[in-house]
């Protein structure tokens, strides 16, 4: 188990990709943790529909983003806007981690882990972890790592842990079973890739595979449902 932080802030890659930790920052949220949603890209790809243009697929996927928030009670929500598919290990994108890190001072971040051998993942998914990490340690902690962003005000700002969803080997468990349901409102909210797919299977219940993914999670760690992830701590 992990000790709830004041204050969180998730990086992820697309919009829905927050489902990963949607449960735990559910139960934070709901016992006072402030958390703040960093978004990468604008998910301006993800379809399958040839007459949906990423232009309108954005705009869609940025509502959604919002209602998906606003169900877990997330009200700092930074969107960055890249192109899905392009992020990419650049001076920019860090540096825009590591403002949005000294501007919200977060006890824990949450992100995706960027390296898994079980499966093949999102290249978005794994730039957005690597990048993440990085932007924690050592750029946001150390002022002359982006010292423009330092004479702009966003003071050096030490984060004390990383979890990373997503992983091989989870170790830290997260108890969601009073926020499952919240969970699945959640990721309902992101319509373009849920519910509103022409592949989707009409007999299987909107919601099922995140119950049925939490419970896998929960039988490891002996609880009813729950999110497993890595965990990292940086000297503070």
């Amino acid at each position: 188990m992990i000790e709830r932080p004041e204050r969180a802030l998730v990086s992820f890659a697309h919009p829905d990709d927050e489902i990963g930790c949607a449960g735990t920052i559910s139960s934070w949220v709901k016992q006072g943790t402030s958390v703040c949603y960093v978004l990468c890209t604008n998910g301006n790809k993800g379809t399958e529909d040839p007459d949906m243009t990423p232009s309108r697929l954005a705009e869609v996927r940025s509502k959604e983003q919002q209602d998906a928030a606003a169900v877990l009670g997330v009200a700092d929500l930074v969107m960055l806007g890249y192109d899905d598919g392009e992020l990419e290990d650049t001076r920019e994108f860090r540096g825009k981690l590591v403002k949005e890190i000294r501007r919200f001072r977060p006890d824990v971040v949450l992100t995706h882990a960027p390296i898994t051998q079980l499966r093949h993942t999102h290249r978005d998914h794994r730039i957005c972890g690597s990048v993440t990490l990085d932007a924690v340690f050592p750029y946001a902690r150390d002022p002359w790592h982006f010292s423009e962003i330092t004479r702009d005000g966003y003071e050096p700002h030490k984060v004390k842990t990383v979890l990373l969803w997503g992983s091989d080997e989870p170790e830290i468990f997260v108890d969601i079973r009073d926020a499952i349901e919240q969970k699945v409102n959640a990721m309902l909210q992101h319509r373009s890739q849920f519910l509103d797919r022409p592949n989707r299977d009409p007999n299987r219940v909107p919601g099922d595979f995140i119950r049925d993914g939490a419970r896998r999670m929960g039988e490891r760690a002996g609880l009813d449902y729950a999110e497993g992830f890595k965990k990292l701590e940086f000297r503070t």
